[in-house]
């Protein structure tokens, strides 16, 4: 046996754990596809959702849930950004979401509005190793009182 190759190979396997590692999302919902499509309905509400699409809750923040709920959401999908997009731009208005903005490019960003709330949705395609897409999911209020500081 070779002395040389055996730190060799623990390295090479070192470094294969690691990339695997990165790969997994560490705190993806789990369960069977029907059962994440409903705790997912039950945090965002009306606001679907693409098929197989899961939040990444470790780089998310939603304070409530349902209709109500404000914060930033997180969202792998498994299809690319363009056919993410178009999703958006289908079904939003369908659950009753007006379109205000949209914009097709490398992060294609998509804002609607809906009673008195404001939805905005960033797209992207996935990292390398990771998702086909991300989608990143902002909702606040349409109105919400924004102090401007004064200018000195």
């Amino acid at each position: 046996m070779n002395l040389l190759k055996l730190p060799t190979a623990y390295l090479l396997a070192i470094i294969a754990s690691l990339f695997l590692g990165a790969c997994a999302s560490g705190d993806s919902p789990s369960g069977s596809p029907q059962e994440i499509a409903e705790t997912q309905s039950q945090l965002l509400g009306e606001m679907p959702l693409p098929q197989g699409a899961r939040i990444l809750g470790q780089d998310s923040l939603i304070i409530g849930r349902g209709d109500n709920w404000v914060g930033r959401v997180q969202v792998a999908g498994l299809q690319g950004a363009t056919d993410i997009y178009a999703f958006f731009q289908s079904e939003y208005p369908k659950a009753g979401w007006t379109t205000v903005a949209a914009t097709k490019a490398k992060v294609s960003i998509l804002v609607f509005t809906k009673g008195d709330r404001t939805v905005t949705v960033e797209v992207s395609d996935g990292p390398f190793s990771g998702p086909k897409s991300l989608m990143i999911i902002t909702a606040s209020p349409k109105n919400a009182n924004v102090y401007t500081p004064p200018k000195k």
